[in-house]
């Protein structure tokens, strides 16, 4: 299986109500996206996916740890990682239209022709 199609949902199929998954997010996740300030990451990404009638809420809860280099001594510090946040995918017929009126950054606009969402984008913002 493609890796970073592990972040794709296909919610078509999927029915009306709560649906949970579970990522577990290393450096290898980082590796299509720029340069990163830190390393040896061990997270846990916990996504709620509350399908509705032309909408789904979406609730990221994040925790585990990484390192980074101590801009003083240059010795690698532990940071641990916790963090959660919502966001309302809406289906519509004009998603780039409404995405670039919205000024509620936990409000995301999909088609209503779109069958699967990457969430991956959402996890690295994390």
């Amino acid at each position: 299986m493609n890796y970073r199609r592990e972040f794709e949902i296909a919610f078509v199929g999927l029915k009306p109500g709560i649906h949970e998954y579970e990522y577990e997010i290393t450096d290898r996740f980082f590796e299509e996206f720029q340069q990163q300030d830190f390393f040896n990451c061990k997270a846990t990404v916990r996504l709620t996916l509350d399908k509705k009638t032309g909408f789904m809420l979406l609730k990221f809860e994040m925790g585990g740890s990484l390192e980074v280099i101590c801009d003083r001594c240059s010795n690698n510090l532990p940071l641990e990682l916790w963090d959660d946040f919502n966001i309302t995918v809406k289906m519509v017929d004009e998603p780039e239209l409404m995405n670039n009126q919205e000024e509620d950054p936990d409000v995301y606009y999909i088609s209503n022709g779109e069958s699967h969402i990457d969430v991956a984008n959402w996890i690295y913002d994390l």
